[in-house]
């Protein structure tokens, strides 16, 4: 099934994982959206109650679920791109792109805030 190292790759290994299941009838943008914010929230959950400290410090076990979860939501952020016929990786570059015009270096180096308040 895994056909490399590259997302283009792991979007047609989830596609056809989803085709061969007969899950895209299931796979609407609205259904994938829901199911990535849920993947979202159990990867959050593993950090819920710890310091900033302590989440940069995970032991193995706490680090592989830790990594499941990332994987879930990479799946499923995958498969909505694909759905919807948008190129991840050119999307991030965009938006990378837009960031930074938002974000000048000599504004907002060293500081948290969003760009409306720089």
């Amino acid at each position: 099934m895994m056909k490399g190292d590259s997302l283009k790759g792991l979007q047609g290994d989830i596609r056809a994982f989803a085709k061969a299941r007969d899950w895209d009838q299931f796979h609407t943008p609205k259904n994938l959206s829901m199911a990535l914010s849920v993947e979202v929230a159990e990867l959050m959950e593993h950090f819920q109650w710890l310091s900033s400290q302590q989440s940069v410090m995970l032991d193995p076990p706490k680090l592989e679920a830790v990594s499941q979860e990332i994987g879930d939501v990479l799946i499923y952020l995958t498969r909505l791109a694909d759905v919807l016929g948008i190129d991840p990786v050119d999307a991030a570059f965009r938006k990378m792109q837009l960031n930074e015009i938002k974000y000048p270096v000599e504004k907002s180096k060293g500081i948290a805030a969003k760009y409306t308040e720089l």
